[in-house]
């Protein structure tokens, strides 16, 4: 399973069509070429993410 760097979903595709090296999370717009494939990671980055939005929306 891979995984958003940035935010920790698993809601990517892999790879764009015009661009066969990077991918694209549908949840936060990330465009790259670096996912994630470890869980433990993926937690952390989740609760980072969600930390950070709620303190942008206040």
């Amino acid at each position: 399973m891979k995984f958003c760097p940035k935010c920790g979903s698993k809601n990517i595709n892999s790879p764009l069509p015009h661009d066969m090296q990077k991918y694209e999370c549908k949840d936060c717009g990330y465009i790259g070429a670096f996912i994630i494939d470890d869980r433990e990671i993926v937690e952390e980055i989740q609760k980072e993410y969600l930390k950070n939005k709620n303190k942008i929306e206040e």
